[in-house]
């Protein structure tokens, strides 16, 4: 096994694969446009933080994004700054409420999905400290209610319902101007 650099760690993707990479750099793209903010010598000394914790305290080398975005908005409270990280799971923004975990619980129906989906959406939009409302899994979620094995015009028709719905409940309901919608 090839020795790993002191300052790396092996994050585990949630496609399962493991990517060695400098915790400094993995910390700079979490916190991203705040890093400009913040005293660079503090990024590193909050990384080398969450590092040790990893390595020493926990003995884990592979840890995933998640975990190490947890860990280091602890650190950087520790020092004082209130920075929430943007958990990048393969350069992908925090996937929030999953579609198809709806889709399911809503027996494939369409009115308890959107019934389930405006719960949600209150659930989200409550927390005041959310100033992005994520919502993933869309294609898949379509295609259940539907009942596609593949994309049609059925499903395309669908996925817009479900996005003017999100839409209208942002503009509704959302809150502070300022939120924003991310719907993928």
């Amino acid at each position: 096994m090839i020795q790993l650099h002191p300052d790396c760690l092996i994050f585990r993707t949630s496609q399962g694969e493991l990517i060695p990479c400098s915790a400094e750099s993995v910390t700079i793209e979490l916190i991203g446009d705040a890093s400009s903010l913040l005293d660079p010598e503090i990024v590193r000394e909050a990384a080398a933080a969450v590092v040790h914790y990893f390595k020493e305290d926990l003995h884990q080398h592979t840890v995933s994004v998640g975990e190490f975005s947890e860990a280091l908005e602890r650190a950087l409270k520790i020092f004082g700054f209130e920075v929430t990280t943007t958990a990048l799971e393969n350069g992908r923004a925090p996937a929030g409420v999953d579609l198809r975990e709806l889709a399911s619980a809503a027996d494939d129906f369409e009115l308890s999905f959107f019934k389930q989906l405006r719960d949600e959406f209150h659930k989200q939009a409550s927390q005041e400290s959310t100033e992005v409302l994520r919502f993933c899994g869309l294609r898949g979620s379509v295609k259940q209610i539907v009942g596609a094995k593949r994309w049609c015009q059925r499903c395309e028709q669908f996925s817009d319902q479900v996005v003017a719905f999100l839409r209208n409940c942002l503009s509704i309901e959302g809150g502070s101007p300022a939120r924003s919608l991310v719907v993928r």
